[in-house]
């Protein structure tokens, strides 16, 4: 247990059901009455953020939590498996866990959030950026650098054929937040384009 004049950022604590991290506090003397305590809390496993006030010497369930490094390996029917880059002991996370899984790719690292009190997963987070490579699954096929339609037709040569811009190689760097992307650029030979959001 701990005094609520005793939370400060990153302090954890068990409260509603849930454990909530403290993402700011301050100290506030009213003009008539005793000294309170202003927080904005985190809830760890759906982002929900709250202001709570607290009378100062309120008893709260402090919990200690446990930031760690893991590297993503493959995913399988138990979920995504991650190795701790301390121990290398391999666990599962299942994919609600993971903030920013939509972007995973082989041998991220991610922070694993656990409560120590009984060793249970909290979350994992995506680190704020990540690169990824756009490859294709089919092959495709070439017509150079030619912008020409006349060119094109002369290319398919009387086939049915879908045009696109072939995009093999390009790298995409983005950037989110709580899950959300954020910003996205597009590297074209070392330059980064910003990329509009939708």
């Amino acid at each position: 247990m701990i005094n609520s004049q005793d939370i400060k950022k990153g302090t954890a604590i068990r409260m509603d059901g849930g454990i909530w991290v403290c993402i700011d506090f301050q100290h506030r003397k009213p003009g008539k009455g005793n000294t309170v305590m202003n927080t904005k809390l985190k809830n760890v496993t759906d982002g929900r953020v709250l202001d709570r006030t607290f009378q100062v010497g309120f008893k709260l369930e402090d919990v200690v939590i446990e930031r760690r490094p893991y590297q993503y390996l493959y995913e399988d029917p138990t979920g995504r498996i991650f190795m701790n880059q301390e121990t290398f002991e391999q666990i599962p996370i299942a994919n609600d866990l993971v903030i920013g899984h939509e972007y995973m790719k082989e041998s991220d690292i991610v922070e694993v959030v656990t409560d120590t009190t009984d060793g249970t997963i909290l979350y994992a987070e995506m680190p704020v950026k990540t690169t990824l490579r756009v490859t294709h699954s089919e092959p495709m096929l070439s017509a150079q650098k030619t912008k020409q339609v006349s060119d094109l037709v002369k290319f398919l040569d009387k086939q049915e054929g879908l045009l696109s811009w072939k995009l093999d190689g390009l790298t995409l760097v983005l950037r989110y937040e709580n899950g959300e992307l954020r910003e996205e650029y597009a590297d074209e030979g070392g330059e980064f384009p910003q990329l509009d959001l939708p």
